[in-house]
C-alpha cells in the first residue's frame, strides 16, 4: 500500500542527484520532479553501481514525499544489488533505513484486530508486532553486516533506530540505555534528545523531560515531531495550562496539519465546556470549538486511538451510535496504551448497551474489566448487564470487588448501586441471608451519606453549603428514589432515620413542582406513630391535596388512604367532629370501607353509645362476614361488653366456620377458656378436672398461635402464664405434672444461640427450612454428621429429593467431612449428591465446576494417603474421575458465555493443576500395585505357613495321643506291679515283725545287699546317668520279679507303714518330673525357632494307707 508517513527529517540542501553511467554518461535526478513508480530509478541505480548512499538518499526522498512503498522497493532493490556484488559490507544503512519504513508502517497499523468487529473491520491489515519483528529483523541484519565486514560504520544511525524500534515496542529501559549511549557521543543528537525526553515523560518524570524538550526546540525550532507538544504536555502535567495551551497553539500555527496538537487543544475544549464555573454560552462555544478540532485532528490522522477515542464520546452524546461504534472499534484495535483501550472497550460497549444488544455490551464491559479491573464504569456497565441477565450474585460481585480492598475506588456511584442490589429482596435469598444483606445495604448507604453529608443536622449542612459537587455526584445526591430505598430499609428499626431519608426525598420532589402524595403520607404516617399529631394531620391534608392533581385512576387509591389516616389523625386529636365527616366522606366514595365502619364504632364505644356501636358493627358484618379485621373488634367489642358466653360462641365460630388459624382468635379463645377456668368457683373432683382442661384448652390454644406465628407476643405470654401460676398442678386443684411443667420452661426459655432458636422454630413450624437452617448451624460448628442428618431430614421429609439448594448442602456436608476424615467413601456420597442436583438442573454452571472440583480434590486426597490406607481401586476411580474433571475444567474455562458465575482463570487453572497432578497418577498406581502385591504375596506366605503349622499341629497331636497312650499302659502296669509288690512286703515285714534279735544282722546283710546286690536293668540304665542323685536316696530296690532281695531295719519298717512317713515316701517319689515339648515345639538342633515354653509333667505315684494295706 502506499502510505502518507513523512520522513522524520527535513530534505537536503542539494535537490538534485548526479549519476554516471559508465565513462562517459552521467544522468542527472531531481529530487523535486520524482516518479512515482521508481522502477527507472532502480535500474539506473543498478546499471550505475552507485554508492549506497544514493540508494538511502533517494527512498528517504521518497519516502519524504509520502511513497513509502517506493521507498521499500529502493531499499530492498539495493539490498539485492549488493548482495549480488558481494558487497554486503556496505549495506547496513540500508538495512537500518528499511527498519525504520518499518516502524513507520507499524505506526499506522492496528496493533490488536476484532474478530467480530461490526464496523470497522481489520481482519486484512497486519498487526503492528508484524511490522515490529521485520524491523527487529532488519537491525540484527545490519548488525550482522557490520561484524562480517570488520570496517569502521558509524554506529548512531543503527543505536537510533533500535531505540526508535525498543521505544515503540514499550521496552522503556533498553530504549533509555540506547538513547544515552547515543547522548554519551553525540550530545546534541535531536533523535536521542526526544526519545529520552519521551521516556522521562512516560515514567512522570515531567521536569526534566520537560528540560529536554526545550533543549531540542533550541538545537532544532523546525524539528519534526514538534518538540512543543512535549513541551505542552509536560506544562499541563506540572498545572501550567495556559502555558500548555500556548505551546500546543505555536505548534498549530507552525504546522497546520499537525493532528497531536489539535487534538490536545480539542480536549482541553471540551473539558472547559464542563466547567459549570463558566457562562452557558462560553461553554458551548468551547464545546463546538473542541469538537471541529477533535475531528480535524482524526481527518489528519484517522488512525490515532487516541482521536478516535475522543471523537466516539462526542458521538455518544449526539446519539449517533453507528459511526460511535466503528469509532470505538477503531480505538480498541489501535489503542496503544492501557487506558485508551479499556475506553475503547467501555464506549464500545455503551453503544451496544443503547443499542439494547445486551450480550454484545456485557462482553465488552468484561474485557474493560478485565484489562483495568478496578475501572468503575466497566465494573458499573457489568453490574447492570448482570442485572438485565437477573444474574444477581454477578452484579454484586462485579460492585463489591470494585470497592473492596485491593486497591479499593471511590466511587459513590457504584456504592449506591450496590447498596440499592443488596436491599432488594432477590430469588433463592433466605430471610436470614437477606437481613445480613440488608445490614450491609445500611452501611453501604452510610457511606454514601457520610460522603454527601446527608441526613446531617441543619447547621452541618449550612457549612457544607458552598462545598461545590460534581454533577454526578449531585445526582446521586438528588435521586429521589435512593431516599426512598434508605427509609425502607430503616422503617422497622429506626424510624428517626426513616424521617430524615422520607424528609430529604420530600425536598427533591418538592424542588421539581410536583410533589409526591406517598412521601407526604408516610411522613405523615411517622408523624402520626411518633405522637406528633399536627404535624401528621399537615402531612395528610398536603398528601391529599396533591393526590388530588392526579389522573383518578392513580389519585383515588392514594386519596383514599391517606383520607382514612387523616380521619385517624383527627380522632386521635380529640377532634372527633372532624374524624366523623371524613370517615363519612370516606364512606360516602365507598360505602364498604370496613376500616372506616369500625372506627366509627369505636367512636360510638368511646361516648359510650354501645348500642348504636353494636348495630353498626353488625350491620358491617351483615355485609362482610369474613372481613377478619371486623370479626376481631367485634370480638374484642363483645370482651369490654363482659358477654363472655357471647364472646366464646363468636370467637368458636370465627374459627370454625372461616379461619381455625386466625391468630387473633386463638388468642382470644386461650384467653376465654383461662379466665373461665381461673373464675370457676365449684368445688368437688369433677370441677377440679374441668378446670384442668380449661386450662390445658388454654394452653393448647396458645401453642397453637406460636405454631402459626412464632413471634406472637401475646401467646407467649399467656402460656407463661399458664406455667408461671402452675394452672395445670395447684390452681387447678390438683398435682402438677413434673414433665408437662418442664416442657414449657424448656418451650419458653430464652434461646442463647441459633440452635436453640431453630429448635423452637421447628415446634411450631413444620417447614423444611427450618431443618436446613440447623443444618447450617451445625455445619458452622463443623458437626458434619449432625448438619447431614438435618439437611437429609429436609430432603426427605419436605423436598423428596428434589430440592437443589438442599442436595448441594448435602454435598457440600459429605465434602467437608471427607477433608477432615480423609474418606474417599465420604467424597463419593458428596459426588453423588452434587450429580443429583445436576440432573435436576442439568445446565447449572455452579454444580458442574463442583463436581469437577469433587472429583479432582477425591484424586489429590487419594495421591496424599499413604499406600497402606487406600485400595487400587479406589485409586484408580479417583484418577478416572479426576480425568473427567479436566474435561470438564477445560469447558469451563472455555465458556463462550460473557457472564459465568465462577472465575473462568481459576478453572484453567484447576485444569492445570490436575494436568500436573495426573502425571503423578502412573507412579502411583505403580506404588499402589507394588504395595498390594507385596501385601498379597505376605499375606499369601501367611496363610501358607499357617496351613503348614496346622498340618504339623495335628502330625504332633497325633503323636502325641499315641505316645500318652503308650505312657498310659505302661503306667496302669507299673501300677499294678508296685501294687503286688507292696502286698509282698507287707506279707515279709509281718512274718518276721516278732524277730528282734535278728535285728542288726539283718540290717548289715541289707546293708551289703545294697551295696553289692542284682539291680534291674532299667534302674541300672537310669542309675548310670544320675549316679549323683542316687546316692542321695534310699530306696527298695527290686529285681526283674518284683522281689525285694533283703528286708529293710526295725526302724525303717515303723517309717515305712506310718501314714505321715507313707505320704513323705508318696510325694519323694512325686516329685520326679520330666520334660515333655509342646507338639509345635521343634527339635533344639533344627534351626533357630523361637523356644516354646515348656510343661512339666509329674509321673503317677502309689500312695497307699494301712487301711488299703489291711485289704
Amino acid at each position: 500500500m502506499n502510505g502518507h508517513a513523512r520522513s522524520p527529517s527535513p530534505p537536503g540542501a542539494t535537490r538534485s542527484i548526479d549519476i554516471e553511467i559508465g565513462t562517459q554518461e552521467i544522468i542527472t535526478i531531481e529530487l523535486d520532479n520524482l516518479d512515482p513508480n521508481p522502477s527507472d530509478i532502480m535500474d539506473l541505480l543498478k546499471e550505475g553501481q552507485c554508492k549506497v548512499w544514493v540508494w538511502t538518499r533517494l527512498a528517504s526522498e521518497y519516502w519524504r514525499r509520502g511513497y513509502l512503498d517506493a521507498a521499500e522497493r529502493i531499499g530492498q532493490a539495493a539490498v539485492e544489488s549488493f548482495s549480488n556484488n558481494g558487497a554486503t559490507a556496505s549495506l547496513p544503512p540500508v538495512y537500518s533505513l528499511l527498519a525504520n519504513i518499518q516502524i513507520a508502517r507499524a505506526r499506522n497499523a492496528p496493533k490488536v484486530i476484532l474478530p467480530n468487529a461490526r464496523q470497522d473491520d481489520m481482519s486484512k491489515e497486519k498487526p503492528k508486532e508484524d511490522y515490529y519483528r521485520e524491523a527487529a529483523q532488519m537491525l540484527n541484519s545490519s548488525e550482522r553486516a557490520v561484524t562480517e565486514s570488520g570496517e569502521g560504520f558509524d554506529p548512531t544511525l543503527a543505536f537510533l533506530t533500535r531505540g526508535i524500534q525498543q521505544l515503540a515496542t514499550r521496552s522503556l529501559d533498553d530504549a533509555l540505555r540506547t538513547f544515552e549511549g547515543v547522548l554519551v557521543q553525540k550530545p546534541t543528537n535531536v533523535v536521542a534528545l526526544l526519545g529520552k525526553a519521551r521516556i522521562l515523560y512516560a515514567r512522570r518524570q515531567f521536569p526534566q523531560a520537560l528540560k529536554l524538550f526545550q533543549q531540542v526546540l533550541q538545537l532544532n525550532p523546525r524539528c519534526l515531531p514538534d518538540p512543543r507538544i512535549g513541551i505542552g504536555l509536560c506544562l499541563w502535567a506540572m498545572n501550567h495550562q495556559e502555558k500548555a495551551r500556548a505551546a500546543w497553539q505555536r505548534s498549530v500555527d507552525l504546522y497546520p496539519d499537525g493532528w497531536a496538537a489539535q487534538l490536545l487543544l480539542g480536549l482541553e475544549a471540551v473539558n472547559t465546556s464542563k466547567d459549570e464555573s463558566k457562562e452557558v454560552t462560553e461553554r458551548t462555544q468551547a464545546l463546538v470549538m473542541g469538537s471541529k478540532l477533535i475531528e480535524t485532528a482524526f481527518r489528519a490522522n484517522n488512525r490515532g486511538a487516541a482521536a478516535a477515542n475522543a471523537l466516539c464520546e462526542l458521538l455518544l452524546m449526539k446519539g449517533n451510535y453507528a459511526r460511535a461504534l466503528k469509532l470505538s472499534e477503531r480505538a480498541i484495535q489501535f489503542a496503544d496504551t492501557l487506558s485508551i483501550l479499556t475506553e475503547g472497550y467501555i464506549r464500545a460497549g455503551r453503544v451496544c448497551h443503547a443499542e439494547s444488544s445486551y450480550l454484545e455490551a456485557g462482553r465488552h464491559y468484561s474485557a474493560a474489566n478485565e484489562g483495568n479491573p478496578k475501572h468503575v464504569l466497566a465494573a458499573i456497565g457489568q453490574a447492570q448487564m448482570s442485572m438485565l441477565n437477573d444474574e444477581w450474585p454477578a452484579a454484586i460481585h462485579a460492585l463489591d470487588t470494585l470497592i473492596q480492598p485491593p486497591n479499593p475506588q471511590k466511587s459513590l456511584e457504584a456504592t449506591a448501586i450496590l447498596a440499592s442490589i443488596r436491599s432488594h429482596q432477590r430469588p433463592g435469598v433466605s430471610s436470614s441471608d437477606m437481613a445480613k444483606e440488608k445490614a450491609s445495604a445500611r452501611e453501604l448507604f452510610d457511606r454514601v451519606a457520610k460522603e454527601l453529608h446527608l441526613y446531617e443536622d441543619q447547621l452541618a449542612v449550612n457549612g457544607h453549603a458552598n462545598q461545590a459537587l460534581p454533577r454526578s455526584l449531585r445526582d446521586i445526591k438528588d435521586d429521589m428514589d435512593m431516599h426512598a430505598e434508605v427509609a425502607r430499609l430503616w422503617q422497622e428499626d429506626n424510624l428517626d432515620r426513616t424521617a430524615r431519608a422520607l424528609h430529604e426525598a420530600l425536598r427533591i420532589s418538592e424542588s421539581t413542582g410536583q410533589v409526591d402524595p406517598r412521601l407526604l403520607n408516610n411522613l405523615g404516617s411517622l408523624h402520626h406513630l411518633d405522637g406528633r399529631l399536627q404535624e401528621a394531620r399537615l402531612a395528610y391534608e398536603r398528601a391529599l391535596t396533591s393526590a388530588a392533581g392526579l389522573a383518578p385512576d392513580v389519585g383515588e387509591g392514594m386519596s383514599t388512604s391517606i383520607l382514612y389516616n387523616l380521619a385517624r389523625a383527627y380522632e386521635d386529636e380529640g377532634d372527633e367532629q372532624l374524624a366523623k365527616d371524613a370517615y363519612e366522606k370516606l364512606l360516602t366514595r365507598h360505602p364498604e370501607y370496613v376500616d372506616a365502619k369500625i372506627r366509627q364504632a369505636h367512636m360510638l364505644v368511646e361516648m359510650n353509645r354501645q348500642n348504636e356501636a353494636h348495630d353498626l358493627l353488625k350491620q358491617a358484618l351483615s355485609s362482610q362476614s369474613s372481613n377478619m379485621n371486623l370479626r376481631a373488634y367485634y370480638t374484642h367489642f363483645l370482651i369490654n361488653s363482659a358477654a363472655l358466653k357471647v364472646t366464646k360462641e363468636f370467637v368458636f365460630a370465627t374459627l370454625k366456620d372461616h379461619d381455625k388459624h386466625d391468630l387473633y382468635s386463638l388468642c382470644a379463645a386461650g384467653w376465654i377458656q383461662y379466665n373461665q377456668a381461673r373464675e370457676s368457683r365449684e368445688q368437688g373432683s369433677q370441677a377440679v378436672q374441668d378446670r384442668k382442661l380449661g386450662f390445658r384448652r388454654a394452653a393448647e390454644f396458645y401453642e397453637k398461635a406460636l405454631q402459626l406465628d412464632s413471634s406472637c407476643a401475646f401467646a407467649a405470654q399467656g402460656l407463661a402464664i399458664v406455667t408461671a401460676e402452675d394452672a395445670l398442678g395447684f390452681l387447678a386443684g390438683g398435682v402438677p405434672h413434673g414433665s408437662s411443667s418442664e416442657e414449657a420452661q424448656r418451650r419458653f426459655k430464652n434461646a442463647r444461640d441459633a440452635l436453640d432458636i431453630f429448635a423452637k422454630v421447628r415446634e411450631s413450624i413444620n417447614d423444611g427450612s427450618v431443618y436446613v437452617n440447623i443444618g447450617h448451624c451445625h455445619y458452622v460448628r463443623d458437626e458434619f454428621d449432625r448438619a447431614i442428618e438435618s439437611y437429609e431430614s429436609a430432603n426427605k421429609r419436605f423436598y423428596d429429593g428434589h430440592n437443589v439448594t438442599v442436595l448441594m448442602c448435602l454435598c457440600r456436608s459429605w465434602y467437608a467431612k471427607s477433608i477432615k476424615d480423609q474418606s474417599f467413601q465420604a467424597m463419593n456420597t458428596a459426588l453423588r449428591y452434587a450429580q443429583q442436583a445436576l440432573h435436576l438442573q442439568p445446565n447449572d454452571k455452579v454444580t458442574l465446576y463442583n463436581i469437577a472440583m469433587i472429583q479432582q480434590k477425591a484424586a489429590e486426597m487419594m495421591f496424599a494417603l499413604p499406600t497402606t490406607k487406600r485400595s487400587l481401586q479406589e485409586l484408580e476411580r479417583a484418577i478416572e474421575h479426576a480425568g473427567h474433571a479436566q474435561q470438564l475444567f477445560a469447558s469451563l474455562a472455555s465458556d463462550p458465555s460473557p457472564q459465568v458465575p465462577y472465575s473462568k482463570d481459576i478453572a484453567d487453572q484447576r485444569k492445570k493443576y490436575g494436568d500436573s497432578m495426573l502425571r503423578r497418577a502412573d507412579e502411583q498406581l505403580g506404588h499402589q500395585t507394588q504395595h498390594e502385591a507385596e501385601t498379597q504375596a505376605r499375606l499369601n506366605a501367611a496363610r501358607q505357613k499357617r496351613q503348614e503349622d496346622r498340618e504339623r499341629q495335628e502330625q504332633l497331636e497325633v503323636i502325641q495321643m499315641e505316645r500318652l497312650r503308650i505312657q498310659a499302659e505302661e503306667l496302669a502296669e507299673e501300677r499294678r506291679k508296685a501294687r503286688e509288690q507292696a502286698l509282698e512286703w507287707s506279707r515279709q515285714v509281718k512274718d518276721l515283725s516278732d524277730e528282734e534279735d535278728m535285728e542288726r544282722p539283718r540290717k548289715q546283710r541289707k546293708t551289703k545287699k545294697q551295696k553289692g546286690g542284682d539291680i534291674s536293668g532299667d534302674e541300672a540304665a537310669a542309675g548310670s546317668a544320675n549316679e549323683g542323685k542316687r546316692k542321695r536316696r534310699a530306696r527298695v530296690k527290686r529285681d526283674n520279679n518284683g522281689v525285694a532281695p533283703e528286708l529293710p531295719a526295725a526302724d525303717e519298717e515303723e517309717a515305712l507303714f506310718s501314714e505321715d512317713e507313707g505320704e513323705k515316701t508318696a510325694k519323694r517319689r512325686g516329685t520326679k518330673k520330666r520334660v515333655v515339648r509342646d507338639d509345635d515345639e521343634e527339635d533344639p538342633d533344627g534351626g533357630p525357632g523361637p523356644a516354646r515354653k515348656k510343661q512339666i509333667k509329674s509321673k503317677e505315684y502309689i500312695n497307699d494307707s494301712d487301711e488299703e494295706m489291711d485289704d
